[in-house]
């Protein structure tokens, strides 16, 4: 499991790790159960930062934001504009992965990028101003957009044979994944039941990442054949703004 760790904190943040750790069965499927807890490790520097700032709605958003992209080393982002511009190409499934694998952002690539950011900033801001934001929220959130991407990463076949996606696919366990990954969306749901106090949105949170997961499946298999690192990246983002989306709608 320690292994696990350093390998999480590895590949998913840019908190250094001066340790050279093997890449086998046991540990890459630590990786990925230890992945959620990263999320929540996040979650919980911004929930501190919440309660100790004293800062105006919109400036405090944009912390919030800002420190999310700076831990994971825009890593989940760079995901979301590189399956951006290979689904706005309209190109065929080659030239897709083609521009998935280019490091290079292109026009469509930054226009998602800007409008995400944005919109994501004043999602957060309005809900700080309506009073609905809370250290709950903000610790358990970016826990379960993980954990709903290890579900989507386990149940989508791999959209190549070669990547970073195909490599992890053929070094972990299939079933102790699934299963772990299964418990830690239990736990996410639970501390919105139970500390959030909220069963409304804890019922309709974990109907969310469900039916992203699987939706964002049939999505992927459609236009890329598969999960790629970039599409999991960019579920990652897509799935905790859908979650803030869910607790803005029971306003």
């Amino acid at each position: 499991m320690m292994r696990g760790i350093l390998l999480a904190l590895q590949f998913f943040t840019i908190i250094p790790v001066n340790r050279e750790v093997d890449l086998n069965r046991k540990t890459v499927t630590a990786m990925f159960v230890v992945l959620p807890w990263i999320g929540a490790g996040i979650g919980l520097f911004t929930s501190l930062m919440w309660l100790v700032l004293d800062i105006s709605p919109l400036f405090l958003a944009f912390s919030i934001v800002l420190i999310g992209i700076v831990v994971s080393g825009g890593l989940h982002l760079d995901g979301l504009v590189d399956t951006s511009d290979a689904f706005f190409s309209y190109r065929n499934l080659a030239k897709r992965h083609e521009i998935l694998a280019d490091p290079r952002i292109g026009a469509f690539g930054a226009m998602v990028l800007a409008f995400f950011i944005i919109g994501k900033i004043l999602l957060l801001a309005e809900l700080i101003t309506l009073n609905i934001m809370s250290w709950e929220w903000l610790l358990v959130f970016p826990f379960l957009a993980r954990s709903g991407m290890v579900y989507y990463f386990v149940i989508t076949p791999e959209a190549r044979d070669q990547g970073l996606a195909a490599f992890f696919k053929k070094r972990f366990d299939k079933r102790v994944l699934l299963i772990l990954t299964l418990i830690s969306i239990g736990l996410g749901v639970g501390f919105i039941a139970f500390v959030g106090e909220n069963m409304l949105a804890a019922g309709i949170s974990v109907l969310a990442i469900f039916g992203c997961a699987h939706a964002y499946k049939l999505w992927t298999k459609k236009h890329f054949g598969g999960v790629t690192g970039d599409t999991s990246g960019a579920f990652i983002e897509g799935m905790e703004v859908v979650l803030w989306l869910v607790i803005f709608s029971l306003r």
